[in-house]
């Protein structure tokens, strides 16, 4: 991906050669191509528009700034540069004004905002707007802020220095007045307080009151400031560890990952909805590039009901941000599913196979699974069978082999035809080589068969894969050896074990190396007798354990194109003979919610107990002149009355969104 962005770098123009030539059209179609890939490249936003502005378009300039903050809404520098054209450009104070409230409604309580608070600090200034002036400095410090100190010390010095007339608003001036009047109490007509000839007038000092009315003022914003600093010590350590807070196309290391996931996590668990929506939009310019938080994100949103802004993101994600990447278009396919949305979820799950990532195995298993949950069974045998003679056609396919094996599965699982199932993996011997993955899958698929058990077939192929080499190392060889000798334990006769055991004392002990056994053999003196005791269980399937974890060495050997993708056998005592919809072992993953499927490795998302929604987060002022393009569309749904739960598994899953069907 980097040296892709690289390529689109080298083509974009340079300002002083392209600008001789004067072609604008050749200029827009080469920044237009860049930008729909990287959008959040907010730099090249400002230069597209700098190009429009030399050849004076200032329509078209606006233009650009309008489409940049709707393809980077929550970016602070997009606004700041936005901002300052404006008011290069516009002498209208409203219109300027506008367009800073507008990118303050999303990014004004950004942890980094104080560029753009800052710019619009400055224009207050230039213009003497003190009260305006105080009314921003007081905003600030309502959020946690890189700068809070620095602004409040600001503000201490913008009371210091102006009448507390200049500082007040005129809602805030007649509020205090009618507060004074208050004070005083009713007065009726004739009416003679007894105390009143004892009392004498005091001469009371304009500038006491005054000064006791700035410090009362100054003592309302400073709870704020403190606040809003006590909530600042939470969330500094994680502010602190974001050390690339922008887009770019190299990874983030790991620790960077984990702490946007720590993050996020602890805004959840507070429940302020507009500041965890707005953490995810922070969080998905760094990690633009990472499905697992485009999908943290949809699972959120759809907890929370706002399934607008589930869609808006995931709209996002296939669409601009991850869109070569085919596990969030797999992970569409099941949300659009799960939602009812069965052309959508269709419509992904061809994609992947015609575009994205043809041949992906979990996407054929994982489109004829939803087919079969739809009772669309012929349609779900014809995608194997299609898939198949697609893979027939290549070369040396990898995918071949896991394709018969996964097809003779799902064909015995769904309709408990074992004979059926049989003749497609004896169809594959004529059309696959043998490999280890294949005929371990061979071997595991006849454990859940009824008898009798085809033991000598499956001998005679093992034998021949270990005595030819076929392509197998010496490690992959000794491994289907033990399998083998494994599945001889459970299902075979005495002397079908002898046999085995011979062949792996024969071809395998012999050759292993002094230092190996030498090694061993100290390992096993350290033990103590409870250690090995501990082992020797620990290392036995449990009866709910499946039958894979009885073979050593079972798990993730497969081709090494397609990730690991471990294979869930049911237990023994679930083997029947007649048809079973789906086993323990190969069960259904229902709570697809927490996208169990895809490794995410954090916590289960925590769901808001309220939804505070206010008014300026996602709604536009006033529009501003010779604005053309069409509106931000982020906004948010109504508030629902109550949020939907999310569906969460509780237990660990793996860490590739290879490593599970469904």
């Amino acid at each position: 991906m980097e040296m892709f962005f690289i390529m689109w770098v080298d083509l974009l123009p340079h300002q002083s050669l392209w600008m001789v030539l004067n072609n604008i059209l050749k200029i827009r179609k080469v920044y237009d191509a860049f930008l729909a890939e990287y959008p959040l490249c907010y730099g090249y936003w400002k230069k597209y528009a700098d190009h429009e502005a030399h050849i004076g378009s200032m329509d078209k300039v606006v233009e650009v700034y309008e489409r940049a903050v709707q393809e980077v809404t929550y970016s602070v520098d997009i606004w700041v540069l936005y901002c300052a054209f404006a008011i290069e450009t516009y002498g209208d104070l409203e219109t300027i004004r506008r367009l800073f409230e507008r990118g303050l409604a999303y990014v004004g309580t950004d942890y980094l905002s104080f560029p753009l608070w800052d710019k619009y600090i400055e224009y207050e200034y230039m213009h003497q707007e003190w009260s305006r002036l105080a009314v921003i400095y007081t905003r600030i410090l309502e959020n946690p802020n890189q700068h809070l100190d620095r602004y409040f010390n600001s503000f201490k010095e913008l009371a210091g220095s102006r009448p507390i007339s200049e500082l007040r608003t005129a809602e805030e001036a007649a509020a205090a007045s009618g507060v004074a009047s208050e004070a005083d109490g009713p007065v009726n007509e004739g009416e003679v307080h007894p105390d009143a000839a004892e009392e004498t007038p005091k001469p009371v000092s304009s500038g006491l009151v005054e000064a006791e009315e700035l410090e009362k003022y100054v003592t309302v914003t400073e709870e704020l400031y403190k606040k809003a600093k006590e909530f600042d010590s939470k969330i500094l350590g994680f502010e602190t560890a974001i050390r690339r807070p922008y887009f770019h196309v190299q990874p983030l290391n790991v620790a960077e990952l984990e702490n946007w996931h720590n993050y996020l996590d602890f805004l959840e668990r507070e429940g302020d909805f507009n500041k965890v929506v707005k953490l995810y939009e922070r969080c998905l310019i760094a990690c633009a590039n990472y499905p697992e938080y485009w999908i943290r994100y949809v699972l959120c949103m759809e907890a929370s009901g706002s399934m607008d802004l589930a869609d808006n993101a995931l709209a996002r994600a296939t669409q601009v941000f991850v869109k070569r990447q085919p596990e969030i278009h797999l992970f569409a396919a099941r949300f659009k599913e799960q939602n009812g949305d069965i052309p959508g979820a269709r419509a992904a799950y061809q994609l992947v196979h015609s575009e994205i990532s043809p041949g992906l195995l979990e996407a054929i298993i994982k489109h004829a699974n939803m087919e079969r949950r739809l009772g669309k069974l012929e349609d779900a045998f014809s995608l194997y069978e299609q898939a198949i003679a697609i893979e027939k056609g290549k070369e040396h396919s990898q995918t071949l082999p896991m394709l018969y094996a996964q097809y003779s599965r799902f064909s015995y699982l769904v309709s408990g035809n074992a004979e059926k199932a049989r003749e497609i993996l004896t169809g594959a011997l004529d059309q696959v080589q043998l490999s280890k993955p294949f005929l371990e899958a061979l071997i595991h698929f006849e454990t859940i068969l009824p008898r009798p058990r085809q033991i000598d077939y499956l001998e005679s192929l093992v034998d021949k894969f270990i005595a030819l080499n076929m392509d197998g190392s010496a490690a992959d060889r000794e491994d289907l050896s033990s399998i083998f000798l494994e599945f001889l334990s459970l299902f075979g006769d005495v002397q079908s074990i002898k046999r085995a055991e011979d062949r792996q004392a024969k071809l395998f002990l012999p050759h292993r190396s002094m230092s190996e056994l030498r090694k061993r053999h100290a390992e096993d003196f350290l033990s103590s007798d409870k250690t090995k005791l501990a082992k020797s269980y620990s290392g036995a399937p449990s009866p709910g354990q499946s039958l894979m974890g009885a073979y050593p060495n079972a798990l993730n050997q497969w081709p090494a194109g397609y990730g690991a993708q471990p294979q869930i056998w049911p237990p023994t005592s679930q083997v029947q003979a007649q048809a079973q919809p789906w086993t323990t072992g190969y069960s259904q993953q229902a709570a697809y919610g927490a996208c169990s499927s895809y490794g995410s490795n954090y916590a289960t998302p925590q769901v808001p107990t309220s939804i505070p929604r206010s008014a300026s987060y996602g709604a536009y002022p006033t529009t501003y002149p010779v604005q053309t393009f069409p509106q931000q569309n982020y906004a948010q749904a109504s508030a629902p009355t109550a949020l939907i739960p999310a569906q969460q598994p509780a237990a660990a899953v793996p860490q590739t969104y290879y490593g599970t069907y469904y």
